[in-house]
């Protein structure tokens, strides 16, 4: 199995900015293990049976609404159990207010509530989608992650192939540098994402003059700060002995990072060959196989109609 992932409340209340209410610094460093947010509402009437409580809590407007129907003693029962310890937080919605006796019981116990004018639904779509990236399943690779035409194309390859060096000369035609040498990949959902280590975030290293940062060379719109991984192209040392996929009806391979299959071609690296060219080309013919548009399976209905063509002539012929 592999480790646990989790985030903390700190990272939360810094990405979001929230106002905190309730809790000192110290409180911020409970821990979060689940991206799911709980809106309670068996909760609040009495009933705690199957409550996932390591999930950060949210009160909207109907929650606030109900909790001041509820009698002092209604409300403290729920709000000892949902501010238990596993429970991450509290976050206060729609510009509401806190409950008095939530706040008495959150400051006692220094746990952390937060008040927010974000609405409900919008909270719960950002908070998701943070808490997504912050607990994804991740992987670290060696290779070169690049935008080209929109694309997220991972190069890997061995030490020493060039892939910087090939990612120079794309960034130099307009395509953009996710990250070099290590590329961070993460899976959300069915998709896998890259980004650069803060450590590498701009940098390329090039061998022969160094570490040069490419936002600083080439403007901030040469690099993303992350993308998709939507293909892979693996670069390899050219033997003539090789029997290389020339007219591209193979089998189609992938590479599976995180438990999904993304799309890998093979490309050789000999002198004399514009990779950058070819790694476009390779690019292109991917977008068109997408739509649908498939030049290799094109080529080989062209060869066998020309076949077929052929043996209906020489048949007319002994005829």
């Amino acid at each position: 199995m592999g480790e646990t992932v989790y985030t903390s409340v700190r990272r939360v209340s810094d990405n979001f900015s929230f106002e905190q209410y309730t809790g000192n610094d110290e409180s911020l460093n409970r821990l979060i293990y689940i991206a799911d947010t709980n809106r309670p509402g068996l909760e609040l009437t009495g009933y705690f049976d199957k409550t996932q409580l390591k999930r950060i809590v949210i009160l909207g407007e109907k929650e606030t609404a109900y909790i001041r129907t509820m009698s002092v003693e209604a409300q403290r029962r729920s709000f000892e159990f949902l501010t238990s310890e596993e429970t991450p937080a509290i976050i206060i919605t729609k510009g509401n207010d806190c409950p008095k006796v939530l706040k008495e019981i959150a400051q006692r116990k220094n746990f952390p509530v937060f008040l927010s004018k974000v609405p409900t639904t919008r909270m719960i779509v950002n908070l998701s989608a943070f808490l997504d990236e912050e607990l994804a399943e991740s992987k670290s690779l060696h290779g070169c992650l690049l935008s080209i035409y929109g694309k997220g194309v991972l190069l890997t390859g061995e030490s020493g192939m060039g892939k910087s060096e090939i990612a120079l000369e794309l960034i130099k035609r307009g395509h953009l540098l996710v990250a070099d040498d290590r590329v961070d990949c993460y899976r959300v959902h069915n998709k896998i994402f890259g980004k650069s280590p803060d450590l590498l975030k701009e940098m390329l290293e090039i061998r022969g003059i160094g570490i040069i940062n490419v936002s600083r060379m080439f403007g901030v719109s040469s690099v993303l700060p992350k993308t998709e991984v939507d293909f892979e192209i693996r670069l390899e040392t050219w033997h003539s002995d090789e029997n290389y996929d020339r007219v591209g009806i193979e089998e189609k391979i992938h590479e599976n990072i995180l438990g999904i299959d993304i799309p890998k071609i093979v490309v050789p690296v000999r002198e004399g060959r514009s990779m950058a060219v070819i790694i476009e080309s390779a690019v292109t013919n991917f977008l068109l196989g997408e739509r649908g548009l498939d030049s290799a399976k094109e080529f080989e209905r062209r060869v066998l109609d020309y076949i077929e063509s052929n043996r209906i002539t020489m048949e007319g012929q002994k005829g």
